[in-house]
């Protein structure tokens, strides 16, 4: 039996917020995400992609209340993502220690994963955990 390589992530959720700039700062503090690039101006943010240093990541930008344009029209605090993790403890004590509001604690779940999840400062649910979903 051979070992398939995954592919890329080639699937970027995608989120707007209220306070961008803060949201990134949160994201990167709390929960480990890498800047990988914003751009914008003060402190409206076009576009920013954050990097989850074990693959894949998140891109948002600052939500356009006035713009009756905005072509991604997205609610702040609607989102909701799990991330994968080869170390859910780490980034758990990570996110409690940066003040995040952990809404389920660790646990062990009964498909053999580490979970817990938390809010962030705009609403948006995270979840984070051992699971890396089923081989294709």
């Amino acid at each position: 039996m051979t070992e398939k390589t995954p592919p890329a992530p080639q699937v970027w959720p995608t989120l707007r917020a209220k306070d961008a700039r803060a949201l990134i700062r949160f994201l990167v503090d709390a929960f480990g995400f890498e800047e990988t690039v914003v751009y914008g101006e003060g402190e409206l943010v076009h576009h920013a992609q954050l990097s989850w240093p074990e693959g894949g990541g998140v891109m948002l930008g600052s939500v356009r209340e006035t713009d009756e344009q905005d072509l991604w029209p997205l609610r702040p605090g609607s989102f909701g993502a799990y991330v994968v993790t080869a170390d859910p403890d780490a980034v758990h004590a990570r996110a409690k220690a940066a003040g995040a509001e952990i809404t389920t604690e660790l646990h062990e779940t009964d498909y053999g994963s580490r979970d817990f999840a938390a809010r962030d400062p705009e609403g948006n649910r995270w979840s984070f955990g051992t699971y890396p979903g089923e081989p294709r």
